[in-house]
């Protein structure tokens, strides 16, 4: 009987996979079905308490949502914001993942751990030091912008104009992501053999030229991890905006989705929007997701 099953080819992979689906099943499957259901309800605090009920509201919480032209005010900044984030994300760790390479032991080392650190430093605690460091009355940013000469940035409030908050936000979140990114390319480049890199040196091929053309290509599917992963993560950053902008900023202005969601349905009691938004949010990341993989496949790489 136990070779019968193991024989199977159709079962056993399921057989194995089992125990981890049912885990899968009961963190994502279970709280995503919650999430789609309350965004058709009327679910306000009326009926978390009890005292009204529930009532269907079919797609009336989506059309409410984009016909809200604050919801597609907040829906563009947030492409924008996580599209500037991914792509500075991945330059700056494909660019250390690059340097890993080219110095010795002990600087590698040093490097890596301080990488290390910050992938490891919780995001609120993180979002608070950089806050402090930008503090237009005690942070050392301002006061070593002032001593280099820059007068303009004397006690300036970086987290007042709604651009230089979205840069401070950036900033840390690029410090906080870019280790995954210089890890995983770094691996990536020490099992490319040494072979072919030396040969492209020996061309003539520049640094740019060796990672643009030998490197880069042979990482691809690497790189279409880190893509993916950067993505879903940026797209729905919260602690740094909310900690950072104390909320989403002066009248809002530094709203992300993820923000904005928590506004409807903790602060404002709108659990139905609060949920469509999720919903919305969900579907533009699968969206993204399975497009770019089509995108890679029609080019004929191999994921």
């Amino acid at each position: 009987m136990r070779a019968r099953v193991m024989g199977g080819k159709g079962g056993a992979p399921w057989l194995y996979l089992a125990p981890a689906l049912v885990v899968l099943g009961g963190l994502l499957v279970y709280p995503v079905y919650e999430l789609g259901l309350i965004s058709f309800l009327e679910y306000t605090q009326a009926q978390v308490s009890g005292g009204e009920p529930s009532s269907f509201q079919g797609l009336g919480n989506y059309r409410a949502l984009f016909a809200d032209d604050r919801f597609r005010q907040v829906l563009l900044t947030t492409v924008v914001f996580a599209a500037a984030c991914v792509v500075a994300t991945l330059a700056v760790g494909c660019a250390l993942a690059v340097l890993l390479t080219r110095i010795r032991a002990l600087p590698r080392l040093a490097l890596t751990l301080a990488a290390l650190g910050a992938w490891a430093t919780p995001a609120i605690t993180g979002s608070t030091v950089w806050v402090f460091l930008f503090d237009p009355d005690f942070g050392p940013v301002d006061k070593a912008l002032s001593w280099l000469g820059l007068s303009g940035f004397d006690g300036y409030a970086w987290t007042y104009d709604r651009y230089s908050a979205f840069a401070l936000v950036l900033l840390e979140v690029v410090w906080c992501s870019f280790p995954f990114v210089m890890v995983t390319v770094y691996a990536g480049i020490r099992a490319i053999p040494g072979e072919v890199l030396e040969a492209a040196a020996l061309d003539g091929a520049s640094q740019w030229r060796i990672w643009r053309g030998v490197m880069a290509p042979m990482l691809r599917p690497i790189l279409v991890v880190v893509t993916i992963q950067s993505v879903i993560w940026d797209f729905k950053v919260f602690t740094q905006i909310y900690v950072m902008t104390n909320g989403g900023g002066i009248a809002g202005q530094n709203l992300t989705l993820n923000v904005y969601a928590y506004q409807k349905a903790f602060a404002s009691s709108q659990y139905g929007l609060g949920s469509a938004i999720g919903v919305v949010m969900l579907l533009i990341l699968l969206a993204v997701t399975l497009g770019y993989l089509r995108l890679l496949r029609r080019q004929g790489e191999e994921i």
